[in-house]
């Protein structure tokens, strides 16, 4: 499992009510979670009182997510890639993450196929979202996770590196040179060079 799910899984004890000033979003029965994820019921209690531990109105907004980020990369930045992150995993787009949509993102990336994985991975990379992935979306992403990895690690990253990076991955990527890169591109590219799939780093640092 990722540091995150850790986290979350960590937090296994009885947590008091805290008394808001606000409506507590209250999540499905767990007997759909557990049918729409690959958690089990007892993973899902143990997940939601860690939840509600960090987020406790039920919900968690960017700023919130991006402090939990930065507490497991705090060699680099992570504030842009953990804004991409985010967004991906916010469904509905609506600013805020419901425990739903956070333990659904948590599936994929801890327990989905590896279809379901590139699928999110497409999804984390097609910023504008509209099901083509463009050398600049690619360079916004990389250059998040160049800036989340610090200047302390190695080998050594800066700008040139990540272009230079960007450039091959969309190279081979960009089967029918359009300048974009479709689904079809993605899955293809990443099903027949593991390498790709292992070099954009995305599962290493949302895990």
């Amino acid at each position: 499992m990722g540091a995150i799910y850790d986290k979350v899984l960590d937090m296994d004890h009885d947590l008091e009510d805290l008394e808001m000033q606000v409506v507590r979003y209250k999540p499905e029965g767990l007997d759909v979670l557990c049918r729409k994820s690959k958690f089990t019921r007892k993973e899902l209690q143990i997940m939601y009182r860690g939840f509600k531990q960090e987020c406790p109105t039920g919900i968690v907004n960017e700023e919130t997510f991006k402090e939990i980020y930065a507490q497991f990369f705090p060699q680099g930045d992570s504030s842009a890639y953990a804004h991409y992150v985010f967004n991906t995993f916010d469904h509905d787009r609506n600013g805020s993450l419901s425990f739903e949509e956070f333990v659904m993102g948590l599936s994929v990336l801890s327990r989905g196929t590896l279809q379901e994985r590139l699928q999110w991975a497409f999804n984390l990379y097609d910023i504008n979202g509209d099901g083509f992935i463009t050398k600049d979306e690619m360079t916004d992403i990389v250059s998040a996770i160049y800036e989340m990895m610090g200047r302390f690690s190695e080998p050594m990253i800066d700008e040139n590196t990540a272009k230079e990076h960007v450039d091959r991955v969309f190279l081979k990527m960009d089967i029918n040179r359009d300048g974009v890169i479709t689904f079809d591109e993605f899955m293809e590219t990443c099903r027949r060079d593991e390498n790709i799939t292992k070099g954009m780093a995305i599962f290493d640092t949302v895990l």
